[in-house]
C-alpha cells in the first residue's frame, strides 16, 4: 500500500530556509517532516528513518549527508550551496547509488531564467556581451551565488569565455539576478527578484515529493519541472 506522505529528514532546520521549509510543510498533506537536524547533531539515525532528505545546511555537512544517505539508501534534495570542486565531486559520486536532486535555485521562475539565459546567449550571438549582477542579504556567506554561478556555467558553456559576475550584499534582500547582455546601441536584461523564501521552500518541498523512488542519477530542478 503507497503511503499518503513522504517523510522527511530537514538538515539545516534552524536556518533561515529551514524554518521556511517546516513552516510551508505544515500545511502540505503529502509531506511529514519526520526528523531535524542542525549544527552538532548526527545525521545517520535520522536518515534512517526517513524517506528523503532535503538539505539547507552548511557545505561542510555534505561528506556525512551523502554517506548516510548511501548507507540507508535514501534520496537527497541538496539546496546548500558553497560546494568546493571536491565536495561537488562527492555528491556526484553518491548519485551514482541514490537519487539526488542538486539545485542552486528551486524557484521555479529562476529556473526558468536559466533557460531563458540559455537561449537569449544562442540567439543574440558574440555581438553581445553577457555580465551578471546578484545581490542578497548581508548574512550571505558564499559570493557570487550558488544562483549566478549556474548561470554563469550556462553562459560560459555558449560563449566558451568567462562571465564578468558583480555580487552585492545589502541589508535583508532574499535574492535578486539580472543577466545583462550589453550590445551594439542596444541592451536586453532577464531580471529575476524573490520576494520571500517560501519560492524556494516549496520548491523544495516538490523536488522532495517527485525524487523518491527516482533511480539513481544526479537531477535538476529543471528535471522536477519537466523544462
Amino acid at each position: 500500500m503507497k503511503k499518503s506522505s513522504v517523510d522527511v529528514l530537514l538538515i539545516g532546520a534552524a536556518g533561515r530556509m529551514g524554518k521556511t521549509v517546516r513552516e510551508l510543510a505544515q500545511n502540505d498533506p503529502e509531506i511529514q517532516i519526520a526528523a531535524l537536524c542542525d549544527l552538532g547533531d548526527s545525521i545517520e539515525p535520522a536518515m534512517k528513518n526517513s524517506d528523503v532528505a532535503i538539505d539547507f545546511s552548511q557545505a561542510d555537512s555534505i561528506d556525512e549527508i551523502c554517506r548516510a544517505a548511501s548507507q540507508y539508501s535514501k534520496s537527497l534534495v541538496i539546496g546548500t550551496t558553497g560546494h568546493s570542486q571536491q565536495q561537488r565531486k562527492t555528491i556526484e559520486e553518491t548519485a551514482h547509488s541514490v537519487p539526488i536532486v542538486l539545485a542552486s535555485n528551486f524557484s521555479v521562475g529562476v529556473n526558468v531564467l536559466f533557460w531563458l539565459t540559455q537561449q537569449g546567449a544562442e540567439l543574440l550571438g558574440s555581438d553581445f556581451n553577457p555580465e551578471i549582477v546578484e545581490t542578497h542579504h548581508k548574512m550571505k556567506k558564499d559570493a557570487p551565488s550558488g544562483t549566478a554561478k549556474t548561470l554563469a556555467e550556462i553562459l560560459k558553456a555558449v560563449r566558451d569565455s568567462e562571465i564578468l559576475t558583480q555580487s552585492i550584499r545589502e541589508g535583508d534582500v532574499v535574492g535578486e539576478h539580472t543577466v545583462i547582455f550589453k550590445g551594439p546601441g542596444e541592451q536586453l536584461e532577464l531580471t529575476h527578484r524573490a520576494a520571500n523564501r517560501g519560492i524556494f521552500a516549496l520548491g523544495a518541498l516538490r523536488a522532495a515529493k517527485w525524487i523518491v523512488h527516482k533511480p539513481p542519477k544526479l537531477y535538476s530542478m529543471q528535471d522536477v519541472l519537466g523544462l
